[in-house]
This record gives structure tokens, C-alpha cells and sequence, in this order.
């Protein structure tokens, strides 16, 4: 279980990376660019993906309650001081966005989500890394 919980860090490190190597300079580029925009739409997704997938790992190696859905998963996290609070409730409107922009509702806020990807995403996902490396399921 720790080797996955290691492979998924790495892997979460990749898409995070890969990210920022086709970021838009600026929203009007983010908009003129329908290849990068897909892009970084798609590696928020596959990130936000890959974070839930880790949160279900630390959770199954630690024992705990099996959260009914995703962002329980963020919540229960936060209940054994794994995560913040302020983090979970971000990862949790990550999550949100995620969905939005996986299944289309209505119609996607081309500004709310360029600015959930530069500013929020990736120092969110930091964060949720560098809070998991603090346990001793990800040595």
C-alpha cells in the first residue's frame, strides 16, 4: 500500500508539472488557445482524480472510515489532523469544479475556471502533498 501511496505522489508531481509547462501566460491566451485551454482543463481533472484516488489510500492504509463518497474523503482527512480545514474545503470545491468541467453543467465559467487552475490548483495540491509527506503512510 505504501508503494502505491509513493507511486500516486509521483504521479500527482507529473501531472503538476506537466500543468505548468503549458499554462496560458494570461485568460485572454487561456481563451484564444482552444488547445491549451483543453489541456489545462483536462489536467485539472486527471489531478483532482489522482488526489482523490491518494486521499482513498491514506484512508484504506490507516484503517479508516470509508468516506461514502469523494469529498468525504477530504473530510475525514481533516478529522484524523491529516489536512487542514481551510485545505479540505478547498480539494472540496476542487472537486466541484472538477465536475463542472468533466460533465459539462451548464455552462462552464471560462474566468472562474482559469483562475481555479493558475492561482488555486496547483498551491492547493502542493499543500495537500507536502501535509501527506508529513505521514508515515508515505514513507
Amino acid at each position: 500500500m505504501k508503494m502505491r501511496i509513493k507511486e500516486k505522489i509521483k504521479e500527482i508531481e507529473q501531472y503538476l508539472e506537466e500543468l505548468e509547462s503549458i499554462m496560458p501566460e494570461d485568460f485572454k491566451e487561456y481563451l484564444e488557445d482552444y488547445k491549451s485551454k483543453a489541456a489545462c482543463e483536462r489536467y485539472f481533472e486527471k489531478i483532482i482524480e489522482a488526489v482523490i484516488d491518494l486521499s482513498f489510500l491514506i484512508i484504506k492504509e490507516k484503517g479508516l472510515k470509508i468516506p461514502e463518497d469523494d469529498k468525504k474523503s477530504f473530510e475525514i482527512l481533516n478529522e484524523e489532523n491529516i489536512i487542514p480545514k481551510k485545505l479540505t474545503n478547498k480539494l472540496k470545491d476542487a472537486k466541484g469544479m472538477r465536475n463542472i468541467i468533466a460533465h459539462d453543467y451548464g455552462s462552464v465559467d471560462d474566468e472562474i475556471v482559469f483562475e481555479s487552475i493558475t492561482s488555486e490548483l496547483i498551491k492547493d495540491v502542493k499543500e495537500f502533498l507536502e501535509e501527506v509527506n508529513k505521514i508515515k503512510c508515505a514513507e
